[in-house]
């Protein structure tokens, strides 16, 4: 029998159709007809803000990118390390979203006090602001290799990272999520950035998720 799928909010943005509908029990979110994201897992988005918390001093800062269906932001607010949350999401109606029908995934976050919201398109935000951070972690469009949004690859490229580089503290983490593995971005990464450590998290179907995690090294 198929499960009841519906429509629970549909806006146009500036990049086209965002619809957050529900399939049975799951939220899911599609762009312009494109699946992106669901509820129905997040490990690997959890592992991503995790493993970055252990590489960080306490009352560090963090700053993740892009917010999703909540995941990172509730692997983040549930530790007591951070002493801010940054949180970088392009889309005010998934900000919106996660005020009231996401707010369970993202544990209600939004209220927590050490998290601020900047409703922005990453890379313009990067190279406007001189904030610099303990830990960032990149859970954008599908990662490195295949991006719904085009503009979304100049995140992943030489120059976004060099970008990403400079607004890391001396010692800070860069770590990037990545829907499949991506070994030319590992490589940049490393020559970028500085040493990769690389963590695969098995899904129920198809290629295993990739977690990157580079630590800025004294070049």
């Amino acid at each position: 029998m198929n499960e009841a799928v519906s429509v629970v909010e549909r806006v146009m943005t500036d990049r086209g159709e965002l619809v957050l509908r529900r399939h049975a029990e799951h939220l899911e979110i599609i762009s312009n007809g494109v699946f992106l994201m669901d509820t129905r897992a997040g490990a690997s988005e959890r592992l991503l803000v995790r493993e970055s918390l252990r590489s960080m001093p306490i009352g560090g800062r963090i700053l993740i990118g892009g917010l999703g269906v909540g995941f990172s932001l509730a692997e983040a607010v549930a530790s007591p390390v951070p002493a801010e949350i940054v949180v970088v999401e392009i889309e005010p109606a998934i900000v919106d979203w996660h005020r009231h029908t996401l707010a369970a995934f993202s544990e209600h976050a939004l209220d927590d006090a050490r998290v601020r919201i900047v409703t922005d398109d990453i890379v313009r935000w990067l190279s406007t602001t001189d904030e610099v951070f303990d830990a960032i972690c990149l859970d954008v469009d599908n990662g490195p290799d295949w991006t719904v949004f085009h503009h979304n690859a100049a995140l992943y490229d030489d120059d976004g990272l060099t970008l990403l580089r400079e607004r890391l503290t001396d010692s800070g983490v860069l770590a990037a999520w990545s829907a499949a593995a991506a070994p030319a971005y590992a490589a940049r990464l490393a020559a970028t950035i500085g040493p990769v450590t690389t963590h695969r998290v098995e899904v129920p179907r198809g290629e295993p998720d990739v977690v990157y995690l580079a630590r800025r090294d004294g070049r």
